[in-house]
């Protein structure tokens, strides 16, 4: 007797918390990456398999910005250098190869391709983040940049919405 008791205290509480789970709100989880000195948040959701920068192929005729292509577990990847193509670096300074690393597109995404950046910072979440306060300047900013972040230590963080870049006329427009 004493173990259906406990069988239902066990479930009424395992219900209570599915429940609760239902109506709670995700939080929100980036990886940080460092590209040309500026922090940048990629979503979790978005972001794909991290490796090592391994051998970029050059393409020909491309964008300054396109890095080249790259196997990835058997596939061909599109690389960008995503602080060239955001304007953040100079043409004659490529990151530093202990570093760097590709973040590739998350596969739901339906991309072939990866960003080479800088360096990884970890990962942060909204939790430990505080949104920096709209300005006049938030017009100005693209649709893929929607929101800076700020963190405890008081570093500005833009994040990116790898989604909204990928769709971007300039982003798919490679050839030089």
């Amino acid at each position: 007797m004493a173990n259906k008791q406990a069988l239902r205290e066990l479930q009424t509480r395992l219900a209570e918390r599915m429940q609760q789970v239902r109506h709670e709100t995700p939080g929100v989880s980036w990886l940080a990456v460092d590209c040309g000195g500026q922090g940048l948040l990629l979503a979790l959701r978005q972001a794909g398999e991290i490796s090592d920068l391994g051998a970029l192929v050059p393409v020909p005729h491309t964008q300054p910005w396109l890095a080249g292509v790259v196997n990835l577990r058997g596939g061909v990847f599109t690389v960008v250098d995503l602080a060239r193509f955001l304007g953040l670096r100079a043409q004659a300074a490529p990151p530093t190869r202990d570093h760097a690393r590709l973040v590739a597109f998350n596969a739901a995404l339906g991309i072939n391709g990866a960003l080479l950046v800088d360096r990884l910072e970890g990962l942060r979440h909204a939790v430990d983040m505080q949104p920096e306060p709209e300005t006049t300047d938030n017009d100005l900013r693209p649709a893929f940049a929607p929101a800076r972040w700020c963190d405890a230590a008081g570093r500005a963080w833009q994040e990116i919405d790898l989604a909204a870049l990928a769709r971007l006329p300039q982003f798919l427009a490679i050839t030089g």
